[in-house]
């Protein structure tokens, strides 16, 4: 599978599609853990760049500030996408991540999929549905992989 880079909102079931393919045995990256992400919403370049430098076969997963900067090194970009109201549901719900319990940040949540959703849209050159069937979203990323 070439670099494939998988963005969304939060809620919209990037972790969850990231371990399936994970457990199907392809190379995953999730930039929200393991200080990929500097404390304003940014990934660390050099450990980006140094990343995709090493691996022509790995799907990595998160939303930031500057991920555009890394769109030519991915050979596809999706964007995982569900209504507001799914997200919401969803990160009051998790247990593996704290975002998204407060008033506060669902209002951030709301405001960021009016306000970034559209600029992640127009950067992806697909969007998948993330209500759909974790399965059968990682088997259509690995089709994707498999055409690119």
């Amino acid at each position: 599978m070439p670099r494939i880079l998988i963005t969304g909102m939060s809620g919209a079931g990037k972790t969850t599609l990231l371990e399936e393919l994970a457990r199907r045995g392809h190379r995953t990256v999730e930039t929200d853990v393991d200080g990929w992400e500097s404390a304003v919403g940014r990934w660390d370049e050099q450990r980006m760049a140094d990343l995709l430098d090493r691996h022509e076969d790995i799907v990595v997963a998160g939303t930031v500030e500057n991920q555009g900067r890394f769109y030519d090194r991915f050979e596809t970009v999706v964007l995982l996408s569900a209504p507001v109201d799914v997200l919401l549901e969803r990160v009051r719900t998790r247990t593996n991540n704290p975002y998204g319990k407060t008033e506060a940040q669902q209002r951030e949540i709301r405001r960021y999929v009016v306000e970034v959703e559209p600029l992640l849209r127009q950067g992806a050159d697909r969007e998948l549905d993330g209500r759909r069937p974790v399965a059968d979203l990682a088997t259509e990323i690995e089709t994707l992989g498999a055409v690119s």
